[in-house]
């Protein structure tokens, strides 16, 4: 099930980076045509896949049915994420209703609305999976609770996100510009996302154990357990909840909450039901472990550091894409635009990095963490015999094999194995929470590094070397793949300018001229450059004149006529220049400070 947020995050960042693709013109009915036929081909996958399923399963162990079912559940969730971005990356169904004034004027709800379709692709594969799934559930458990359950768990990840963009969109609507352009800022941006991150942490646990239907557990012998347990261990707690989801038959606990005052305690009735009041102790010291090694603060530092670093590296990243030539070569041999091709990389990499850090690094963080917590038992007793037999009562009732690996937990034999070891070899249990304290340290090192680097290239002292690295790539790409456009010969003589190289500026300014003698922008820029280049090597005053000349005579403007009279100065024309000057200041809109001390220049020579 926790799978299950990562799909919903990618789907989110799959939706918000659809911005990058053009805006489709008009309305485009084949789109609606598109959504209804796949979404319906994708309900008859489900059901055929689920029927075929059915039928094995009355020959196959619980163990092996369950396995497929899962295995199957995994394949068609990612096949939905998959057919969600053809939807909205291809046929850009989510601006079908750009134009409606509410969704203009609160773009969340737009958002809402079109994720809803991915959630729906889950609804189908959790409808045909019911008929199978159900045998491994209490008999209360209806189809619609089913969906429910699997609805309520997965939208905790939803959540901030919908909270941080309505708000965002809410606050826009305000008259006040002051607070627009604050908000629009970094400092605003960040002081904005640090604010909300921290609300909802504190507060978020009081939402989500009523989003998910959890009620106060009764008074009685497992309550008194539980509470004894915590004030043994002095932790701080809100409440002791009765988790209810897909019917009270998950064998699990949790815990969340970072504040004591918001933090809430989860068993669910299966798991009260088959443990004896040590083993629930012992899922209890394992819960309290997560809070004592501060597990909870460090995934919101986690998530936290994934954000920063986008924040900083995202546009780094968009210019480093146009830098892979094979990708665009693929995307042109398949009849991509550019600016299509660019588009979707991006995206792909996004969506790739973003699977990366949560599923791989996320995990290994989630697996240590839950190896920490085993071994919170050890502050309390010698023995970890009752989460032992613990871990073997949820492998018997769950019909999982004890050796089955997990992304988020090292499978139940290795946790069992590891508390063994731990009994016989006590230093073990130190040397697993250095490791941590490493892992933790390395990772802060690591998040510090990459975000100076970003904050560097994206704002700092770098960026402005970065910026020249990608432009020449770039340019020089274009012009590979174009060789005869002028426009992209001046751009490239402009940026060779700008880089102090003056002897590539002028090749390609007069390349320019040979495809297009009239170009007056690389007639005046190399004009300029004859006659002002600091290297005075490259200067050519009667070259320059000419130039100028002719960039005069095509287009009369101040910028123009102000290097005709630089040109003509050099060339010891002094009245004449004084007089370009003062035209060019007569002509001018804007930067007249400049154009009134050229004036001044010439008058006093």
């Amino acid at each position: 099930m926790f799978s299950n947020f990562i799909y919903f995050l990618a789907a989110l960042v799959i939706y918000t980076t659809s911005e990058l693709f053009d805006k489709p013109s008009g309305f485009d009915p084949g789109a609606i045509v598109f959504c209804l036929a796949s979404t319906a081909a994708f309900a008859l996958v489900c059901r055929i896949y689920f029927k075929r399923l059915s039928v094995l399963g009355r020959a196959l162990p619980a163990q092996e049915i369950d396995r497929r079912v899962n295995t199957a559940v995994s394949r068609l969730s990612l096949a939905a994420l998959v057919l969600f971005a053809v939807n909205i990356y291809g046929f850009r169904v989510n601006h079908l209703l750009s134009d409606v004034t509410i969704f203009q004027w609160v773009p969340t709800l737009g958002a809402l609305l079109f994720l809803g379709l991915f959630l729906f692709y889950l609804i189908l594969i959790w409808n045909f999976a019911y008929q199978i799934q159900k045998r491994f559930f209490t008999d209360s458990l209806t189809k619609k609770n089913f969906i429910f359950s699997n609805v309520a768990f997965c939208l905790p990840a939803m959540l901030p996100w919908f909270f941080l963009s309505l708000l965002a969109d809410c606050l826009g609507l305000l008259p006040v510009d002051g607070l627009n352009r604050f908000l629009n800022s970094m400092a605003g941006e960040v002081t904005y996302i640090l604010f909300f991150v921290i609300a909802i942490s504190v507060f978020g646990p009081v939402l989500i154990q009523r989003l998910w239907g959890c009620r106060p557990l009764a008074a009685g012998v497992d309550r008194q357990r539980i509470e004894k347990t915590c004030q043994m261990a002095g932790l701080k707690y809100r409440d002791i909840l009765a988790w209810n989801l897909f019917g009270g038959g998950m064998i699990t606990a949790g815990v969340m909450g970072i504040v004591g005052r918001f933090r809430y305690i989860l068993v669910t009735p299966a798991l009260l039901a088959c443990l004896d009041d040590d083993e629930i102790q012992g899922v209890i010291l394992h819960e309290i472990g997560h809070v004592y090694h501060r597990h909870m603060l460090f995934y919101l530092f986690f998530f936290a550091g994934f954000i920063a670093c986008n924040f900083v590296f995202f546009e780094p990243l968009m210019l480093m894409v146009y830098l892979i030539n094979p990708l665009y070569d693929g995307a042109a041999f398949l009849g991509l635009s550019q600016n299509t091709a660019h588009a979707a990389i991006i995206c792909l990499v996004l969506v790739g990095l973003f699977v990366l850090y949560f599923r791989f690094i996320f995990g290994l963080f989630m697996r240590h963490f839950e190896r920490q917590a085993d071994l919170h038992i050890f502050r309390y007793t010698d023995s970890p015999s009752a989460l032992i037999s613990t871990f073997y009562k949820i492998a018997s009732l769950s019909r999982q094999s004890i050796d089955k690996p997990n992304w988020h937990h090292f499978s139940i034999g290795r946790r069992i194995g590891f508390l063994e070891k731990c009994r016989m070899n006590p230093g073990l249990i130190q040397d697993h929470h250095r490791k941590v304290k490493k892992m933790i340290g390395g990772y802060i090192l690591a998040v510090g590094v990459i975000f100076f680097l970003g904050y560097s290239v994206s704002y700092g002292g770098l960026n402005t070397s970065f910026d020249r690295f990608v432009v020449g790539k770039i340019l020089s790409r274009q012009l590979a793949l174009n060789p005869d456009n002028s426009d992209l010969y001046v751009q490239v003589g402009d940026f060779y300018y700008d880089d102090r190289k003056y002897e590539k500026a002028m090749v390609a300014y007069e390349n320019v001229l040979k495809i297009d003698p009239v170009n007056v922008h690389a007639l005046n820029n190399l004009a300029w450059l004859l006659a002002t280049c600091p290297d005075k090597a490259f200067r050519n005053a009667p070259r320059a004149l000419d130039l100028a000349r002719r960039a005069v005579d095509l287009q009369k403007e101040a910028y123009i006529l102000d290097t005709y009279a630089e040109a003509l100065y050099l060339n010891n024309y002094k009245p004449q220049a004084l007089a370009a000057a003062k035209q060019a200041l007569k002509m001018s809109t804007e930067r007249k400070q400049y154009y009134e001390d050229r004036v001044t220049r010439f008058s006093n020579f």
